[in-house]
């Protein structure tokens, strides 16, 4: 069953539509939100529909004790609210398995915007990578295997291992300053300020910084601005470069999760899915 619709043109083969009710909700078994599933007041985007859905505590109390709540990733109301009424949430961008696969579109997205943005190739160029989490590492493995002189930035000692491993030059963040001298493209997945002001006196006016961390991005882009570099935030590149492997990636692990708990339960669930849905 789906809510909120009404004003998608293509028909969906054996779904039904619904209003959003608390007796909708009270048959549910999982609930399906789109990426971000509410914002800061129960709001959920509605992409094919022109009425505001609400999911607030009158609603949400509706749901069985034993429903789950799936969405991408959630904001703090959505949390807290789950947390208050016992209802487990699900945010599958938490999971590695997601992560892993998601960093395949997110890297082809990032090395899509450094094509755009420079006037060298990728072979030959001298690419830093911050955060050699599972973003960092599929990054640095693909723009290795075309040919660039890879540095990448970690933290840890096991992080500098497996980057030495792969042919990569490793350095660690805290020396960033001092690597920063001879760099044509800056590629960031680390979540907090690490291009400092102070870091991109240090970078060369030609770079481009591709910033792929969450919003507001470790960078200084203010100060980037001022020095003439060219700073890009670019999150969520899977859902605008490649849209349906991201589909395809958050469905299939949903069905993964829905089928487990299925063959748990030795029972037929109940799927609602709110608009825009996953």
């Amino acid at each position: 069953m789906v809510i909120g619709y009404e004003d998608l043109q293509e028909q969906l083969l054996e779904v039904q539509h619904s209003k959003l009710t608390r007796e909708v909700l009270r048959n549910a078994d999982v609930l399906i939100l789109p990426v971000v599933g509410t914002d800061d007041h129960g709001r959920v985007e509605s992409s094919f529909s022109s009425e505001t859905l609400l999911l607030n505590k009158e609603y949400m109390s509706s749901l069985p004790k034993h429903a789950k709540v799936c969405t991408g990733i959630a904001k703090s109301y959505l949390r807290n609210l789950c947390v208050e009424l016992g209802i487990d949430l699900i945010e599958l961008f938490s999971r590695d398995d997601v992560a892993i696969y998601n960093s395949i579109p997110t890297a082809e997205g990032a090395l899509l915007m450094a094509i755009q943005h420079t006037d060298i190739t990728i072979h030959g160029s001298r690419c830093m990578v911050l955060g050699l989490g599972r973003i960092g590492l599929t990054l640095a493995g693909m723009l290795h295997r075309l040919g660039a002189h890879v540095k990448a930035g970690v933290l840890k000692p096991e992080q500098f291992a497996r980057a030495w491993e792969m042919g990569i030059e490793p350095f660690y963040t805290k020396d960033l300053y001092d690597e920063g001298v001879n760099v044509d493209i800056i590629f960031n997945t680390v979540p907090e300020q690490i291009l400092t002001s102070r870091v991109l006196t240090r970078i060369p006016h030609h770079a481009i910084i591709i910033d792929l961390a969450s919003k507001p991005g470790g960078t200084d882009f203010r100060f980037a601005e001022k020095r003439g570099i060219k700073a890009l935030l670019a999150p969520s590149l899977p859902g605008l470069v490649a849209p349906r492997t991201a589909g395809r990636i958050l469905a299939r692990t949903l069905c993964q999760l829905i089928q487990d708990e299925r063959s748990q339960n030795r029972e037929q669930m109940d799927i609602l899915a709110c608009p825009s849905g996953i």
